[in-house]
C-alpha cells in the first residue's frame, strides 16, 4: 500500500477490524519511512454474473431459478431439500470458479442435468424433458435409451 503522505510503498498493519456492516475490514497502517498513520478499507470485489438466455437477452444469475427447477423435477421423489441445495451450491461454485462474467442458460442446464443424473434418474428425465423440449415420445425414448446404455 502506498503511503498517502510520502508515497513510500512499505508499511505495517497496526490494527484490523471489521466494519459495522461486516462487509469490509478497516485497517490502520503505519508508513515505515515517515511513520505517519493512515486508514485503509478492504472489501470483497463482487462481479455480477450474467446469464445469456436462448433469445440472447441477459439477466443476472439467480440461484433460486435453479433450485425451483430442481424442486419441480424432484417432486414426489426421495430427494431432500438439503441435497438439492447442495447441488445448487456446487453449480454456483463451479460457475464462480470459472471466472466467467457471462454464462449461457444452456451451460447451466447441462450442469444441472449432469448433477441430476447422479442424484435421481427419474428427476433427470423429468428435467431433460422440459429442458430439451421433447417434441414427441421418440425423443423421450432416445433419452431413456442413452441413460440405459450408460448404466450397462
Amino acid at each position: 500500500m502506498k503511503c498517502p503522505f510520502c508515497g513510500h510503498e512499505e508499511d505495517r498493519v497496526i490494527d484490523s477490524r471489521p466494519t459495522d456492516e461486516g462487509t469490509s475490514i478497516r485497517r490502520r497502517r503505519e508508513c515505515s519511512k515517515c511513520m505517519r498513520r493512515f486508514t485503509t478499507y478492504e472489501k470483497v470485489e463482487s462481479i455480477p454474473l450474467m446469464v445469456i438466455k436462448k433469445d440472447r437477452t441477459r439477466q443476472p444469475f439467480n440461484r433460486e431459478k435453479i433450485l425451483n427447477g430442481l424442486l419441480r423435477a424432484c417432486e414426489k421423489r426421495p430427494v431432500s431439500i438439503n441435497q438439492l441445495e447442495k447441488v445448487v451450491d456446487e453449480i454456483e461454485t463451479q460457475i464462480s470458479n470459472s471466472l466467467q462474467r457471462e454464462i449461457t442458460s444452456k451451460e447451466i442446464g447441462e450442469m444441472v442435468m449432469a448433477k441430476l443424473k447422479n442424484l435421481d434418474e427419474i428427476a433427470y428425465v423429468r428435467f431433460a424433458s422440459v429442458y430439451r423440449q421433447f417434441k414427441d415420445i421418440n425423443t423421450f425414448m432416445d433419452e431413456l435409451r442413452k441413460l440405459l446404455n450408460e448404466k450397462q
